[in-house]
């Protein structure tokens, strides 16, 4: 059972006062073959408890096959971040460790409506021509992985042409031997190429770019699974 104590509800709660407009959770869930999805719907309940403007909206993913369809959700714990509109914002897996770091920075973003990237990061989104689906493969030791993942989410945030996923490596196992992921963080663009590790924004975004194009893959700080 996820209970947080005192201290981190007033930590969450001050780290909440910054944000500006209502944000939904919708979460993807089911009752069998899923270890951590009655954690993860309590931690959201949890989360969801703390502010008036965050609101939670629980579908089983076998019973509400047309909502999953909409959202793209094929698996489960599955939670989608939106805000005036659904950015492509995805967390698959139980949020915890340095990944609630993530979830509520995810969520303060979107309350904003801003991916907070430069402009010339901005400039640079603007050259995809064709959408771009990022897997970020994450575990909650690990310390690199939050910079990473943040930075796919803000790129959805930012590009339409963006869609960008947290993956818990350790929850969907076969999805790790899908992409060959031997370290995390490890970013998978389009399904096949990627970036390994953790790199600063110009650099993550030129990766991206090269992998979506064709050009490789670049590696960076991380760690071995």
């Amino acid at each position: 059972m996820i209970e947080l104590s005192d201290k981190d509800r007033q930590q969450i709660l001050a780290r909440l006062q910054g944000m500006q407009s209502a944000v939904k959770l919708v979460h993807f869930t089911q009752e069998l073959e899923c270890d951590f999805c009655g954690e993860t719907k309590e931690l959201l309940e949890a989360l969801a408890g703390l502010s008036g403007k965050i609101s939670l909206e629980v579908h089983n993913l076998q019973l509400a096959r047309d909502k999953a369809a909409q959202y793209g959700i094929d698996k489960v714990p599955a939670t989608v971040i939106e805000g005036a509109r659904d950015y492509g914002i995805r967390l698959y897996g139980l949020p915890a460790g340095y990944e609630f770091v993530v979830l509520l920075e995810d969520i303060l973003r979107v309350s904003r409506g801003e991916s907070g990237l430069s402009a010339e990061s901005v400039a640079k989104l603007r050259s995809l021509a064709a959408p771009v689906h990022l897997q970020v493969f994450v575990t909650p030791t690990c310390p690199y992985c939050p910079g990473a993942t943040l930075l796919a989410h803000q790129l959805a945030l930012e590009s339409e042409q963006i869609t960008a996923d947290m993956v818990e490596a350790t929850e969907f196992p076969d999805l790790v031997r899908r992409y060959s992921v031997r370290g995390v963080p490890k970013t998978i663009v389009n399904g096949k190429a990627g970036i390994e590790g953790s790199l600063p924004e110009s650099n993550f975004i030129d990766g991206i770019l090269a992998a979506a194009n064709g050009n490789g893959t670049k590696e960076a700080a991380g760690v071995r699974l």
